[in-house]
């Protein structure tokens, strides 16, 4: 398996190559927060040095080995704006939801301030344009889809579900717009950026959103189930900020009468002692195991469609991810 950091999915085969375009990405990251204002560039680098997966970047690396071309240059601009999207989107994410932690580290918001925060994120968003304009109007309009149902599925968040919609079916539409749309456009471009078919195109943008579906089901499941330190979040962040994420949306909605101090405790907003509680409560009711059922339905679907596309390394790899994400949170 490969030395790639965070990606002992990829190959033996892929790795030279994927490694190599992964540190021209990383680079490319750090050129990006680079600013004239020195508080500009320390804030905007701040979750760059951090770490992380990387795991948009490198799923559009992976993609452009389906095309003929998987060594042209907009391969790896594509995999850095992917990336300096989703960091933007956390330093927003962070301010909204009043976060400490984020990658294990204190939060650019609460290190500097909320402002510093947003604009950090703006900043990140405004290279990105950058990079994107030298691509090509097609990859500009798909970058501005993909802002739109980032900004949606927010939205949806905030509001909630409308008078009789269901809560579990808007939680997943959340999911498609908030993780799904980046992780499909971060497939796309690799795809497209390399002349791969049409056909193979398609496919490998429904593998990333259904993928990026089952990434965030899988992270919440981890923000209920893990200790304290294991995430790089405090644990019961989402019940903490309001968030009433699959399992907990899985619990409401039961009728168990064994279950009920666990429904009242979930309709209104937790204090601390509320909160120790129903994290207990939750942990080890059966909407978590329903909750992991519908995760691997999500990991089922993208391994269809995996199928879809042409055998090989990179579907290979495709297919392991798939098994990790299954895995990750059990």
């Amino acid at each position: 398996m490969t030395q790639v950091a965070g990606a002992a999915w990829v190959g033996p085969v892929l790795s030279t190559a994927v490694a190599a375009q992964m540190s021209q990405v990383e680079q490319a990251l750090r050129t990006a927060t680079l600013s004239e204002y020195p508080l500009l560039t320390e804030a905007s680098g701040h979750l760059i040095a951090a770490g992380g997966k990387r795991f948009r970047p490198l799923l559009t690396l992976l993609m452009s080995h389906y095309g003929p071309n998987p060594q042209d240059p907009r391969v790896v601009a594509a995999a850095t704006v992917v990336e300096l999207t989703h960091l933007a989107t956390l330093y927003h994410d962070d301010v909204m939801d009043e976060a400490a932690r984020r990658r294990g580290t204190t939060s650019a918001n609460l290190r500097w301030s909320n402002t510093v925060a947003i604009l950090a994120g703006d900043f990140l968003f405004a290279r990105a344009s950058q990079i994107l304009a030298d691509l090509g109007p097609e990859a500009v309009r798909l970058q501005a889809q993909t802002f739109e149902r980032l900004v949606t599925g927010q939205i949806r968040e905030t509001v909630g579900p409308e008078a009789g919609e269901d809560p579990i079916s808007h939680y997943l539409q959340v999911l498609r717009d908030k993780t799904g749309s980046l992780i499909a456009t971060s497939a796309r471009f690799g795809a497209l950026m390399s002349g791969a078919s049409p056909q193979v195109v398609e496919s490998a943008t429904r593998v990333g959103e259904r993928l990026g579906v089952a990434f965030q089901i899988s992270d919440d499941l981890i923000d209920l189930t893990s200790e304290a330190g294991q995430s790089g979040k405090t644990p019961g962040t989402d019940l903490r900020e309001g968030i009433l994420t699959l399992p907990a949306l899985l619990a409401r909605n039961g009728t168990d009468p064994a279950s009920e101090r666990l429904r009242s405790l979930l309709s209104h907003p937790l204090d601390e002692p509320e909160l120790t509680e129903a994290l207990s409560l939750l942990r080890v009711h059966p909407a978590v195991d329903q909750a992991r059922g519908v995760l691997a339905e999500w990991v089922r679907r993208a391994r269809e469609e995996v199928r879809m596309l042409p055998e090989g390394e990179v579907s290979s790899a495709l297919a392991e991810v798939c098994t990790s994400v299954l895995t990750r949170s059990a």
